[in-house]
């Protein structure tokens, strides 16, 4: 895809930073409680289980949950029993390279991951679950370990808000395995991973399995409609804001606007089938659009296949 100038948002000193804070906070406590948290405990509370033994098979017992190795070795029919963990543990990968930075509708790409994660992280910390916060460029950048309660996720969105408006010193690349392999570090026990990213990054792809394969994994696509629809304005000049390439586009030629439409729909399928080919979830929002229903579709897909 053509390259894309970034516009950053302002950087904030610590008072607009407590006030942006209060802001996302009362933005979203409507849509956490009226909206959000039932959905939100409904597809992940009681996900996060326990192994605990076996017993024999009792009538009306779920057949799903019949162990067949030890069935086939007792020759009578075994079911696995589990116990709820008392806390679910959600950790959000931010990613605040210099690509995400551009926005054209409404706010930026990092401005709506902070919206996002609002919402999100509130909703966890109402159902008193564990939060925590990577911030990742090409390098992570700041990691905030989970933790419970009102206070920890206050201290997850002043990150997020600080990191959102910093991009002196920060670093201008993405490296989403760097961050991925780092959160597969710290995480000890079985977790809700949200990565939100604009994926304009290579070579995570064995990292994200890797993930997949220990956590409940969920990709948040951001995208700009400028990303992926060019207007008719004659010659522009454009800037890679990751490697600071520049390049000039006439985009009064309707060629040039389908090549690029073309690519960015080629960019999209090919994301769509990679995480799906890892196990992934995959959610789209766009800067210019509510990410609220999106993010209630996706939970009520999740809890249709739940009970299928």
């Amino acid at each position: 895809m053509p390259p894309v100038a970034a516009v950053s948002p302002p950087a904030r000193g610590p008072a607009e930073t407590v006030a942006e804070v209060r802001r996302l906070e009362l933005r979203s406590r409507r849509l956490v409680r009226d909206l959000l948290a039932g959905e939100y405990a409904s597809v992940f509370k009681g996900r996060g289980v326990e192994f605990v033994d076996v017993r024999e098979y009792q009538y009306g017992d779920d057949l799903r949950s019949i162990d067949w190795r030890v069935t086939a070795r007792l020759d009578a029919a075994y079911v696995r029993r589990y116990a709820e963990e008392r806390e679910l543990t959600v950790l959000f990968i931010v990613d605040a390279s210099a690509s995400t930075a551009f926005g054209t509708a409404v706010r930026a790409k990092v401005t709506l991951a902070t919206d996002v994660c609002a919402l999100l992280v509130l909703t966890a910390a109402q159902t008193n679950d564990r939060v925590g916060l990577i911030v990742c460029t090409d390098r992570v950048e700041r990691y905030v370990p989970p933790g419970k309660g009102r206070r920890h996720a206050l201290q997850v969105l002043r990150e997020l808000v600080t990191s959102a408006g910093a991009r002196a010193g920060a670093g201008a690349g993405t490296d989403l395995a760097a961050a991925l392999d780092y959160a597969n570090r710290v995480l000890h026990r079985r977790a809700v991973v949200f990565v939100l990213s604009d994926w304009m990054a290579t070579g995570y792809e064995v990292a994200l399995g890797a993930t997949a394969h220990r956590h409940d994994t969920i990709a948040v696509q951001l995208v700009d409609p400028r990303e992926r629809a060019l207007p008719d304005v004659g010659l522009v000049t454009l800037r890679d804001p990751e490697t600071g390439a520049w390049r000039t586009v006439d985009t009064a030629r309707a060629d040039v606007r389908a090549e690029f439409a073309r690519r960015g729909a080629a960019f999209d399928a090919a994301l769509v089938r990679g995480v799906r080919r890892v196990g992934v979830d995959l959610v789209r929002l766009e800067t210019g659009r509510s990410a609220v229903p999106p993010l209630l579709a996706f939970f009520r897909r999740r809890e249709r296949r739940m009970q299928h």
